[in-house]
């Protein structure tokens, strides 16, 4: 690492389960634990597969994509629910969940996808090698997934995305108990902070736009609002200081009446900076919502969060980014990398074999050791998939620390 310091700002957004983005995700996850749900019930959901995705704008959701799975699946009951308990109840709001147009064309999933994973493309030799059950199932889609971790907050996510998705949980949640009532669904915030010498030591600027009710005096009655209700309290709760030298800005442009899907139309995935790390570390490209967990894109992005966040908890370094690469129909990763940004005392050849010895990394084990196979997916999309510490999010236990500190050791 060079000597020199590396100062600079650096800024991550995230936004509110009234975006139309976030609705789609929340509809396609929506339908993918209902799978789920029922599977379970029926005792075969390993046979489950879903790629569900979902379109909105004005007056209308259009959920599409392939499944295979002999739940019924009532689309339009989920839809609506959806939207109903997003807040989007009311014409006034300018969408409606018991009035929009729901379009459904989700049809059975391709039977040369479905064969790479029911029966991986190395089986047979796998068979020969005498290996487990988990050589049996390939990899739902070629790809390669990044896991990131760091020590700039408790859970170990960068500071500008962690204090981001705070505040939309924030902003989310004095609307909907009624401390602020001319707040709407949709919302956006965004999070500056100051580094000097690769360290956060600051916030800078602090952005909120909020979809609200007609006749709001923004910088009068919003501005102290958003101050008083929601920055002030996380920045508490999350221990930063909040200050005068600290930009707030709240809808610069003056006016965020017409939000939602008649502001703008949503597709589901289209918020993946959003959904890991705002832009700090890498991303493969791959969305998350809509998929089950065969499909890698999910379940090893999943994994590589996971992986970075035992390594950074352990002290074996600072920060660390996992890269996993895949191809479809082949269960073993094609590439196992990581990388400590020069925080760990370790190569990145010893990280990777500690990882390889640790971390069995094909996809049926990834599965079953984080439980994927779950109705869990909801609660994922909204306010990030990483850096919630809750019981359903097996992939942020730091459950591997020993073993890493143990084989880093031989």
């Amino acid at each position: 690492m060079s000597d020199a310091k590396k100062n600079y700002l650096f800024s991550s957004e995230s936004v509110t389960e009234g975006h139309p983005d976030k609705i789609c995700d929340q509809i396609s996850d929506a339908v993918l634990d209902e799978i789920f749900r029922q599977e379970i019930e029926s005792g075969d959901v390993e046979a489950a597969h879903c790629a569900c995705e979902t379109f909105t704008t004005t007056g209308m959701i259009l959920v599409g994509g392939e499944i295979r799975t002999n739940a019924i699946i009532n689309v339009d009951q989920i839809v609506r629910e959806v939207v109903d308990s997003i807040g989007y109840n009311d014409a006034d709001f300018g969408f409606d969940c018991n009035t929009c147009a729901v379009i459904s064309t989700l049809h059975g999933q391709s039977p040369d996808i479905a064969q790479g994973v029911d029966e991986a493309y190395d089986v047979q030799q796998a068979t020969k090698d005498g290996s487990d059950k988990y050589d049996l199932t390939g990899a739902g889609d070629q790809g390669i997934m990044f896991g990131y971790a760091c020590n700039e907050t408790k859970t170990l996510m960068p500071m500008p995305i962690y204090l981001a998705h705070r505040l939309a949980e924030k902003l989310t949640e004095v609307r909907k108990n009624g401390t602020l009532t001319y707040l709407r669904p949709d919302g956006k915030t965004q999070v500056t902070v100051k580094y000097e010498d690769d360290k956060p030591v600051g916030v800078t600027t602090v952005l909120i736009s909020s979809q609200h009710a007609d006749g709001i005096d923004i910088q009068g009655q919003m501005k102290p609002d958003f101050i008083e209700h929601i920055i002030k309290p996380v920045f508490e709760a999350e221990g930063v200081e909040f200050n005068d030298d600290i930009e707030v800005l709240v809808n610069p442009t003056g006016r965020f009446v017409v939000g939602g899907p008649m502001g703008d139309s949503g597709l589901t995935g289209r918020k993946i900076i959003v959904d890991t790390y705002g832009g700090m570390g890498r991303h493969g490209g791959g969305a998350f919502s809509g998929k089950d967990c065969t499909k890698v894109d999910r379940s090893a992005a999943y994994a590589a969060r996971w992986i970075a966040k035992n390594i950074v908890a352990a002290g074996i370094a600072e920060k660390c980014e996992v890269q996993l690469a895949y191809a479809i129909g082949v269960a073993r990763p094609l590439s196992v990398f990581v990388d400590a940004f020069g925080t760990s005392k370790y190569s990145q050849e010893q990280l990777a074999a500690a990882v390889n010895k640790v971390f069995d990394l094909r996809p049926g084990a990834i599965i079953d050791t984080l439980q994927l196979r779950r109705p869990i997916y909801r609660l994922t999309t909204n306010y990030g998939h990483f850096g919630r510490e809750l019981p359903e999010f097996t992939w942020e236990k730091t459950d591997r620390v020993d073993e890493l500190l143990a084989a880093l050791a031989e």
